[in-house]
């Protein structure tokens, strides 16, 4: 599939203030989201996310003053998830200015509301994120987990997201739990397992380090490239990213 990559900086969100953690614990703060928007707009960013990474284990609904407060800065498409639970908690962020919604362990218990929010809002306005950790008794060697990487489902990632990709969803967002923020590369054989199983486009989400790994993730498939900490705390650059990946002859944003 030759379609343009884009980067996509990640915002994870806490109390207000943008954060990164590793394997989805050990959070550390990272700044102002609205003063991170405007940077990473600036700085060639093709699409944000943003994610309310306590919203669903809290109980509680995505932080809409963030969302309208990024939305002003914002000069790219993006992408809210978080506490998204049924179409009315998705309509009150694409209200607040969300280009995108993203939903995950709603999705994964009562799969029913990706149709409804797809009828409700066009299939270009969902994505359905999945986190995954390794699991050899899978099928696919992947295991679904739900509630911010908590609680293991027993559901096999690969299977999970061919379902997805049935209600007519245009991305999906597998992060990997052991590689999230550790740098070390993204988990390419999940990314490789989904991009051949689905019709969707692909992200990569979770372990990126260095220049080279993005390139692999491409590679791999993956035709959105998401990541946070190398961002936040200037290991790489998003111009710096982008002349990379063209000088290895990819398509970029």
């Amino acid at each position: 599939m030759s379609k343009t990559v884009r980067v996509m900086p990640c915002l994870d969100m806490q109390n207000g203030r943008v954060v990164k953690g590793v394997h989805f614990v050990d959070i550390r703060d990272a700044g102002d989201p609205v003063a991170c928007a405007r940077a990473y707009c600036d700085a060639g960013a093709d699409e944000l996310a943003l994610l309310d990474i306590t919203a669903t284990v809290e109980g509680r609904g995505t932080m809409l003053d963030v969302v309208k407060r990024v939305a002003e800065a914002a000069t790219v498409p993006f992408t809210v998830g978080g506490g998204i639970s049924d179409v009315a908690s998705a309509e009150k962020v694409l209200q607040a200015g969300a280009d995108k919604i993203s939903t995950s362990s709603a999705a994964f218990r009562h799969p029913e509301r990706i149709e409804e929010m797809v009828k409700a809002f066009g299939p270009e306005k969902v994505t359905v994120a999945i986190d995954v950790d390794q699991n050899p008794a899978m099928p696919s060697g992947y295991e679904v987990y739900i509630d911010g990487g908590r609680t293991a489902t027993g559901a096999d990632a690969v299977e999970w997201a061919k379902r997805v990709d049935g209600y007519g969803v245009p991305v999906i967002l597998p992060t990997s739990k052991a590689g999230d923020g550790a740098r070390t590369g993204y988990d390419l054989p999940v990314i490789r397992a989904i991009r051949e199983a689905v019709s969707a486009e692909v992200v990569a989400s979770g372990g990126a380090g260095e220049l080279e790994h993005f390139h692999q993730a491409v590679q791999a498939g993956a035709t959105i490239l998401l990541a946070a900490s190398v961002f936040h705390f200037g290991v790489i650059g998003i111009g710096e990213l982008k002349e990379f990946l063209r000088g290895k002859g990819v398509a970029v944003g």
